[in-house]
């Protein structure tokens, strides 16, 4: 049997070549020191509260109001994709419902 590795940091980071990829750690601080010292920036890391698998944090990253732009987004997508294979499909329904709420709330009423 598998184990499953929990984690009670996750955010993002844009490397150096300006590719924005999803972040996971046990510990804050050490967490940034790294990142800093191998040139990240745009780096977003929060405290979970709780330890939580990939999976998990990925489903709250993505509705997290500190994750809402959209290099951020496709990392986190794009990391479902191909690292959760178990919820990738679910993943993918709330992300489309996302998009059609987003898409219908920017049209304005037609007056007459």
């Amino acid at each position: 049997m598998a184990t499953t590795k929990t984690f009670s940091v996750a955010g993002t980071s844009r490397l150096p070549n300006g590719t924005v990829k999803v972040r996971f750690a046990k510990d804050f601080v050490s967490r940034i020191k790294i990142l800093n010292k191998n040139g990240h920036n745009d780096i977003e890391l929060i405290e979970l509260g709780s330890e939580m698998s990939k999976a998990e944090i990925c489903q709250m990253l993505i509705n997290h109001p500190n994750f809402q732009s959209e290099e951020q987004q496709g990392a986190i997508a794009e990391f479902v994709v191909r690292n959760c294979k178990d919820i990738a499909k679910d993943f993918q329904k709330d992300l489309d419902t996302k998009e059609t709420e987003t898409s219908t709330e920017n049209i304005e009423p037609v007056q007459a």
